[in-house]
């Protein structure tokens, strides 16, 4: 910073001033502290303003997977509405693990976040405990918890997979099957397979045609796999509803592989609503959630909540059934 100033021919304290957007320091004054900075290469370093403001100008986010295009979606959709108040995000990938997620939040708390945003609304005991004693704004998002810690932005997995489960049984199919993973990691995963078995139950259908894929995320190859496993034990399957795009996609190759027409003879879905479903052979049904604007609400919400403090609220989101060529 002395050197900055004494480039600008000006004190530190106006240097200081300048990247603070201080009025007391004119507009020519601040172009050229601005510009002797940009010259040297120097970067502002905010630790100690932040420190007497009590400020950390950052938004900590938990997703569950960095690969994966939704949540990249909500990400993006979280960071552009930040921007416009100067806030950044600081991202941790738990990779599907509670006992990771309450380490993440436990060392994000530490640095005194704004606010903090955490995907899905379940949470090891812990986690819940630190959360709810945070004394910052909390959103869970990608559910509709029973028992909300604050804030909520999300939808309901169960309900959205009951509107594939509807779509096909009003057209006569009844031998369905769902597609999935491990149901102790992916609690959103658990929720939609829940919400196929209810459904199905619901329209007096047995619900047994269930294939586990593996581990969460579920990739194309284990989609194919699961396929291949649901053709071997339950060949009369009439449609098959799968937990993610990616999986529905691989369940779509393995049909190919195998000469099994599609959607003649079983037709498929997905979730998500991926690029690789819209421009695969014959295109994936599937279900919206509508993730980037899962990501603009929250950062809408967030921003309302630094202003002034609210009641909890739960901001839900529609998803959208999408039917294309792998169904009927």
């Amino acid at each position: 910073m002395a050197d900055v100033a004494k480039a600008a021919g000006v004190s530190p304290m106006t240097v200081s001033r300048a990247f603070k957007r201080d009025s007391s320091v004119s507009d020519a004054t601040r172009a050229a502290i601005l510009q002797a900075a940009e010259t040297l290469g120097y970067v502002f370093d905010s630790t100690a303003s932040n420190l007497r403001s009590q400020r950390s100008d950052f938004v900590a986010v938990t997703v569950p997977s960095i690969n994966n295009a939704n949540f990249a979606e909500t990400v993006r959709g979280l960071s552009e509405g930040l921007r416009a108040r100067d806030l950044q995000i600081l991202l941790g990938y738990t990779d599907y693990d509670m006992e990771e997620e309450e380490r993440l939040i436990e060392q994000f708390l530490r640095r005194r976040p704004e606010a903090i945003v955490v995907t899905g609304g379940r949470h090891t005991d812990r986690a819940r405990r630190m959360l709810e004693n945070a004394a910052i704004p909390v959103v869970e998002t990608w559910d509709l918890p029973e028992d909300p810690i604050g804030h909520v932005v999300g939808f309901s997995n169960a309900d959205a997979v009951r509107g594939m489960v509807d779509h096909f049984v009003r057209r006569g199919l009844t031998r369905l099957a769902f597609i999935g993973g491990d149901a102790q990691r992916d609690t959103r995963g658990t929720d939609r397979r829940r919400g196929f078995i209810r459904a199905m139950q619901d329209h007096g259908l047995e619900a047994h045609r269930l294939i586990d894929a593996g581990a969460p995320p579920i990739s194309m190859a284990e989609g194919a796999m699961a396929m291949g496993l649901l053709l071997a034990r339950f060949p009369d399957t009439q449609a098959v509803i799968c937990v993610s795009d990616l999986s529905a996609f691989g369940a779509l190759t393995e049909c190919q592989r195998r000469a099994v027409p599609v959607p003649e003879r079983i037709e498929i879905a997905g979730f998500g609503d991926y690029d690789v479903g819209a421009v695969c052979v014959p295109a994936l049904s599937t279900i919206n959630p509508f993730p980037r604007q899962i990501g603009s609400r929250t950062a809408e919400l967030i921003l309302s909540l630094l202003d002034a403090p609210q009641p909890p609220r739960v901001i839900e989101i529609t998803p959208e059934l999408i039917l294309r060529g792998s169904s009927a």
